[in-house]
């Protein structure tokens, strides 16, 4: 089995721009309920990555938020630029789902951008989510949730 058999593609992603702000990256997190946010540039290809996980400092705690608006402004105004993670681990498309295991246990990531190898646009993505449904979908079903 391909990752491309099972990844999200391209035009189900919701993607964010490294001029973005924080701010824009959470309500894109929030309002999707997504937990990776790929950057991209104008041709479409990958120039980072930012998880809910890259963005929880930049939330200050609702009492803090109330005592001190402008340090919150400050920091939900923060580029994506600052936050993202430029370093990002890729899959293709036509590799195997396997491939794509190995990296998210190596790398201990929760999702992959899928990349076309010779354009580098961004094709889609695969996480952990999607082999988590694979491998129930390959066991038959046992347990499954109607609540998916």
């Amino acid at each position: 089995m391909l990752i491309s058999d099972i990844m999200t593609p391209s035009t189900a992603i919701v993607t964010a721009r490294d001029t973005d702000t924080v701010r824009k990256a959470l309500l894109l997190l929030e309002d999707q309920e997504i937990r990776h946010l790929p950057v991209i540039d104008d041709e479409r290809r990958l120039v980072g990555l930012v998880s809910d996980r890259d963005l929880r400092e930049y939330r200050l705690p609702v009492i803090e938020e109330i005592e001190n608006p402008d340090q919150a402004d400050d920091l939900l105004d923060t580029p994506l630029s600052e936050v993202m993670s430029s370093d990002v681990i890729s899959v293709d498309a036509s590799e195997g789902v396997a491939a794509a295991i190995d990296l998210i246990i190596e790398y201990r990531v929760g999702a992959l951008p899928v990349l076309d190898q010779t354009t580098e646009e961004l094709v889609g993505i695969v996480s952990y989510i999607d082999l988590l449904r694979l491998t129930r979908d390959l066991l038959g079903g046992e347990g499954e949730d109607e609540s998916d």
